[in-house]
């Protein structure tokens, strides 16, 4: 879960929190890399000892036939271990993305609809999948395989330096100088996979954008221009990703270089040393084994550097990813995450005590209100635009929490919301309304949509329930949403319900079928909230708060 400790988050802390809960799979997971590392040492060292006694000592192949079992032995050892490897990388890496991928979404819970609705929608989906996939290659390749490059190239070079140390010595020189111009090469990869990932954010909210707006697009015949928009925006990517694999590339070519030369230096030696061009320290005792062995060695020295270095990409792109995701999970919450405070009253629905609503960007911009709900009232809000009205609603319907003052509501109370553009899904009629009822009986929905006036329409409607409407409604008339939206607040049986504007945008008849259906619900014992300006509204309520000069009156009916 997402706490207030989180808002100090940064991607390295984030991504170090994310391991810390898969620490035992990803230790086993290097450790068996280790120990797969350990019987290629054996094998080598196993083949160089053979070579060697089959030509110098000439000693027949079936009398060696119990080592050549050992190097068997050791071969289907090393695959086990790669196995147990690759296996417990992979399952510490889907558990991790399981459990960030939760986290990021609890953060958006907690953020609340005040929050999303300022944010792009594609941008915020790309970020709960992508971003998140995007870990994968950093648990299940990068971290385990950093643990292995730590171990195992300690591990060679003990078993070089026991052959022949001045190998060993070549070897220590040469591995520094990897990870410092990897490191160098690294922190300009971490920066352009941060742009990357807010490019294709930015790609996905603008295509977005474009596809929501087609309808509006072609009536003004400006389909070509945002075609074109649309290109230049992939293709500006397309070039920052070019830009992030070239450097991705020389990262693995500075370790193939520096690999090289070190194991062409210890080629150099055992080939001179075996001539007796070279007589200092070890060399006069180099033989064919311990030659061998060592230049075996060599390559996998290197195999895990090299190795790492395939992977770093993988390091990169996770730490573009998590500041990204980072952001989101430092926002302050506005949604209150502690339990509702019952009423003091039986008979109240809802009690505001000195409560103050703030945004981190604009300050406080209502409070403190003082205000008690009856159950079974129906209360009216006006005020001029931007006074206060939706935030009121928002704070009652528990979208924000107050920065201030206390807010009580019964902690099993439902509530059910409507506003001027009620929330419509791209699916069936069934989808929409079990949205509000997700056990809801099809006759139960039959009674609703006739009790909220769509029954005409859904008698033409060939296929009934089943009948399908597009995001937001498309295929229905304003009205017809505005019904279908109503229908869902009976099925509710929420006893509050808040309504934001709800006959907005509607003709005389419409809104004021809308009117009707809203007094049969308070008739029924619910308590209504409605934000209005209309006279018609304000005057079938029983109370009327106003926003006045930054304050909420209660004015006399």
């Amino acid at each position: 879960m997402v706490t207030e400790d989180t808002l100090s988050l940064t991607p390295r802390s984030w991504l170090q929190a994310l391991a810390k809960g898969e620490r035992k799979r990803l230790l086993g997971s290097a450790l068996c890399g280790v120990l797969a590392g350990s019987q290629t040492i054996v094998v080598v060292v196993g083949l160089a000892w053979l070579i060697d006694q089959l030509v110098v000592d000439h000693r027949s192949p079936i009398s060696l036939l119990s080592i050549f079992s050992l190097l068997l032995g050791s071969v289907l050892l090393r695959a086990a271990f790669q196995w147990g490897h690759e296996t417990l990388s992979l399952e510490a890496s889907l558990r991790i993305r399981q459990r960030a991928r939760a986290q990021l979404l609890d953060k958006l819970s907690a953020l609340g609809p005040v929050w999303l609705t300022s944010q792009h929608s594609g941008s915020l989906a790309n970020q709960a999948v992508e971003h998140i996939d995007v870990l994968e290659g950093y648990f299940a390749r990068f971290y385990p395989q950093l643990r292995i490059t730590f171990c195992l190239p300690l591990l060679i070079l003990a078993v070089a330096g026991w052959l022949d140390y001045l190998v060993a010595l070549f070897l220590l020189l040469s591995a520094p100088l990897i990870p410092l111009f990897m490191a160098l090469v690294g922190m300009g990869a971490e920066r352009l996979n941060h742009d990357q990932f807010v490019a294709v954010s930015r790609l996905s909210a603008h295509f977005i954008d474009r596809v929501r707006g087609m309808t509006t697009l072609q009536l003004f015949g400006c389909t070509s221009a945002a075609q074109q928009d649309v290109w230049y925006a992939t293709d500006g990517y397309r070039r920052l990703s070019m830009r992030t694999l070239r450097l991705a590339f020389l990262s693995s070519a500075v370790l193939e270089f520096f690999s090289s030369v070190a194991i062409a230096v210890v080629a150099m030696y055992v080939g001179f040393g075996l001539l007796g061009y070279i007589e200092y320290g070890p060399s006069t005792a180099l033989t064919l084994f311990s030659g061998l062995a060592v230049l075996l060695l060599a390559p996998e020295f290197f195999q895990p550097l090299r190795t790492l270095s395939q992977h770093y990409h993988d390091r990169a792109a996770a730490l573009g990813a998590a500041e990204s995701v980072v952001n989101i999970l430092n926002q302050p919450s506005l949604v209150s995450r502690h339990h509702y405070m019952a009423p003091r009253s039986d008979r109240s629905a809802i009690e505001l005590k000195a409560a103050c609503v703030a945004y981190p960007s604009r300050g406080q911009v209502i409070g403190p209100i003082d205000l008690t709900i009856q159950q079974g009232e129906v209360v009216v809000l006006s005020g001029a635009s931007g006074s206060g009205k939706s935030t009121l609603l928002a704070l009652l319907a528990g979208f924000i929490a107050p920065s201030a003052g206390k807010y009580r509501r019964q902690e099993s109370s439902r509530y059910a919301w409507l506003d001027q553009q009620p929330c419509l899904l791209h699916g069936s009629l069934i989808d929409n309304l079990r949205l509000a009822a997700p056990e809801a009986s099809c006759e139960e929905m039959f009674a609703a949509l006739h009790r909220a006036g769509f029954g005409p329409l859904l008698t033409q409607l060939p296929e009934g329930l089943d009948t399908l409407i597009g995001e937001r409604g498309v295929g229905l008339s304003g009205g017809q949403a505005q019904r279908l939206a109503l229908a869902r607040v009976y099925l509710s049986n929420a006893p509050l319900v808040l309504l934001d504007e709800p006959t907005a945008g509607l003709d005389q008849e419409t809104e004021q079928f809308v009117m009707t259906a809203l007094l049969e619900l308070a008739q029924e014992g619910r308590t209504l909230v409605i934000a209005t300006h209309h006279p018609a509204v304000i005057a079938a309520a029983q109370r009327h708060l106003a926003f006045e000069q930054g304050e909420l009156v209660e004015v006399a009916s």
